[in-house]
């Protein structure tokens, strides 16, 4: 797999609990291309692989740069890297991925962000602005001081932006009912922040056009009942078969194995991050077999075709053909 050095060029202190990272190659040179939307993984030294969306303009080639809230009860990469990465540190990452792209089908583009998820869409609206498209950005923030990037908002969207402060509390914020009760003719929404935002959004905006509606997860958006429904699924699991459509190799996933750990156990290397099927990277193409998808990431479309390994399994008494 493909890694690149990172060095950290500049930390800010965004917000109380909002750092900006900006990263550039080791020797200045230029990066690898970015398209808005795209994240990077980073490889820390705590043994956590951790997925962080791109904030600045694509059209820049010497640097990324990404914005991490410190999550003391998250997983420990924000921790990790709040707390011991330094400027002139060296970090190794993957090239750039994206599966939050700008839809090509939109002729007005809505963005909704909620704290920490401006990231990405600050990248669109870099795009979009340059292209001279048609969009809005509604940003939710609990309070001015905990906006970050608030200036930067301001000057690349001019007109085309609002800001909610809620004080903490989501009803005195955003009205999305009425914010999305109409979908305007070409429109498409792409949502990023809290699951609690986003899993209302995606209520508010359910009587959309399919594929209008686009969003990316920082974590797991599902309750702690679907959680918990979720590990009584995996308790009835079953051995079944892969096959690798490229070597006609077939393998055996035990009841208590995922794919991925499957190809990893066979030398078979695999983009991964979060490992429990919220953030998109080891989404792998089938060409056939029963699939029993339980990601939180594809939509129907995509999983006519594409699996992510990492959660999803073959339905009782399919064998699952991966085009790899």
């Amino acid at each position: 797999m493909d890694t690149l050095t990172l060095k950290v060029q500049e930390i800010e202190q965004l917000t109380s609990g909002i750092k900006k990272f900006v990263f550039q190659a080791p020797n200045a040179a230029d990066l690898p291309s970015f398209s808005a939307g795209a994240h990077i993984d980073l490889q820390l030294e705590n043994g956590l692989i951790k997925s962080y969306s791109l904030a600045n303009d694509p059209s820049e080639t010497n640097r990324y740069v990404t914005a991490i809230l410190r999550e003391a009860d998250g997983a420990g990469g924000s921790i990790y890297m709040h707390d011991e990465v330094s400027v002139g540190d060296e970090l190794t990452a993957t090239p750039p991925q994206n599966s939050f792209e700008i839809s090509d089908d939109a002729s007005q583009h809505i963005f909704l962000a909620g704290g920490i998820g401006i990231t990405p869409l600050l990248a669109m609206g870099y795009t979009l602005v340059a292209e001279g498209k048609d969009c809005h950005l509604h940003y939710c923030s609990k309070s001015v001081e905990e906006t970050a990037f608030m200036d930067e908002v301001k000057a690349l969207f001019g007109d085309n932006h609002t800001f909610y402060h809620d004080g903490g509390n989501p009803a005195n914020g955003i009205d999305l009912t009425e914010t999305f009760s109409a979908q305007p003719d070409g429109a498409h929404v792409y949502i990023c922040g809290p699951a609690g935002l986003l899993n209302a959004a995606r209520e508010a905006t359910n009587h959309w056009r399919d594929g209008s509606v686009h969003f990316e997860l920082f974590s797991s958006a599902k309750t702690e009942e679907e959680k918990a429904a979720d590990a009584a699924q995996a308790e009835g699991d079953s051995a079944f078969e892969i096959e690798l459509a490229q070597s006609g190799k077939t393998l055996t996933v035990p009841a208590d194995k995922s794919i991925l750990q499957v190809l990893w156990d066979n030398d078979i290397e695999v983009l991964h991050a979060c490992e429990e099927g919220w953030c998109g990277n080891c989404v792998v193409d089938y060409l056939s077999g029963g699939v029993d998808h339980r990601d939180e990431v594809l939509d129907d479309t995509d999983r006519e075709t594409k699996i992510q390994v990492c959660i999803s399994r073959a339905l009782p008494g399919e064998k699952i053909v991966l085009d790899l």
